[in-house]
């Protein structure tokens, strides 16, 4: 079998780089594909891959402007050559899942989300005030094309599976296409407790994108006065180092040793946006750390929350409520967030650093890639037993 995994771009190490570590332990022979590649970003198991690039990595600007070329992607990911290949797996957050397969491949996208920029965040990456009158105007005449071709390319996918059923739903709102629910790893054996003595701080570990609300966070906690240390960079460093009180500490970003140290320490973590899934949470409670996150997305799939019941309206059944994991606010603002920063202090001696791991083991790694693995299999039994 002739296998060939396509990945959006590979300029960091986020969520969606760490489920293509598994496909690559997975799949060791299969060949890589990706818009654009900055070596040096991603870990040794991927860049130790044979990785083929679009014709996007010789534009000028291109590693640090990708996201300004999103209108050239959709043509840019067409043109791969997949012939001979058996097993297309797209691991998409944009335009992966828009590749041309041959016609007998079978193709199968582990989707973390139809694409954001272009859909349920548009306002929020391309509203005037943030992104510019130029870029704004442009994007109200190239988003109609987007979309258009976004759900068109989706029917070249055999098997689509989402990340969440925050995701599953989107995926059926957008494409009309039902899908499989596989939750992505954690990697609970390098994020465990350590003899670390904690500290009074808070933390927040995040790329500054529109969406995931920092600005609450540095509202926030500059208000309070508590401190915040933000691990992470991105668009919106300026403005939000600009509204910081000086209890607030950003330290770009830090290796994974460095961010792991931090979770041990750290009083709570912090998580304003509405994700997809969102790993980074996870991470802290596979440390034993508690969450203080916003009552939405896929957070709802990951947190227990404390005072409230798991329902059918979260999308969770009501045998997974269990001792509390964290607190939530339901209102997308800053003072939402005092409130429920109040209230954690009040219940902080309920939290059990033990029993909050135990429950974020149930996303670890080995399971992810066996549900993985025996999905794809099944799949390609099924297709050549047709064929």
């Amino acid at each position: 079998m002739k296998i060939a995994i396509i990945h959006d771009w590979l300029t960091g190490m986020r969520g969606g780089e760490k489920c293509l570590e598994v496909f690559c332990h997975l799949y060791p022979e299969a060949d890589l594909f990706t818009l654009l590649h900055i070596p040096g970003s991603v870990s040794p198991v991927i860049e130790n891959r044979k990785i083929h690039t679009s014709f996007l990595q010789s534009l000028p600007l291109i590693e640090k402007k990708y996201r300004h070329f999103l209108p050239l992607m959709p043509w840019a990911i067409t043109r791969f050559d997949l012939t001979g290949y058996d097993l297309v797996l797209s691991s998409s957050h944009c335009v992966a899942k828009g590749v041309i397969p041959e016609k007998d491949a079978l193709h199968i996208a582990y989707c973390y989300t139809p694409m954001r920029y272009i859909w349920d965040q548009y306002e929020q990456y391309f509203n005037r005030a943030d992104s510019g009158i130029i870029t704004s105007t442009a994007m109200s005449l190239i988003a109609p094309f987007l979309r258009r071709w976004d759900v068109r390319s989706s029917k070249r996918v055999d098997e689509f599976i989402a990340i969440s059923r925050h995701v599953q739903k989107r995926i059926k709102k957008y494409y009309q296409r039902e899908s499989a629910l596989i939750y992505p790893p954690v990697d609970s054996g390098f994020y465990s407790p350590t003899a670390e003595k904690g500290e009074n701080f808070f933390l927040i570990v995040s790329a500054f994108a529109p969406y995931k609300r920092l600005d609450l966070a540095v509202e926030a906690f500059t208000e309070l006065g508590y401190p915040l240390v933000i691990i992470g960079e991105g668009q919106s460093a300026g403005y939000l180092r600009s509204i910081a009180g000086p209890n607030i500490q950003f330290k770009g970003w830090l290796s994974n040793e460095e961010i792991r140290s931090h979770y041990a320490r750290c009083r709570g973590f912090v998580f304003c946006g509405e994700e997809d899934f969102g790993i980074t949470p996870l991470e802290a409670q596979c440390m034993g750390k508690p969450v203080i996150g916003f009552a939405k997305g896929g957070l709802l799939e990951t947190v227990i929350p404390e005072r409230q019941t798991w329902t059918a309206e979260t999308g969770i059944s009501e045998e997974k409520t269990g001792q509390p994991t964290g607190v939530f606010f339901h209102q997308q603002t800053s003072a939402a967030l005092i409130s429920a920063i109040r209230h954690f202090e009040k219940v902080e001696g309920l939290f059990d650093a033990e029993t909050i791991r135990t429950h974020a083991l149930q996303f670890e790694l080995n399971i992810f890639s066996d549900h993985i693995r025996e999905f794809i299999e099944d799949r390609y039994r099924l297709r050549k037993h047709q064929c």
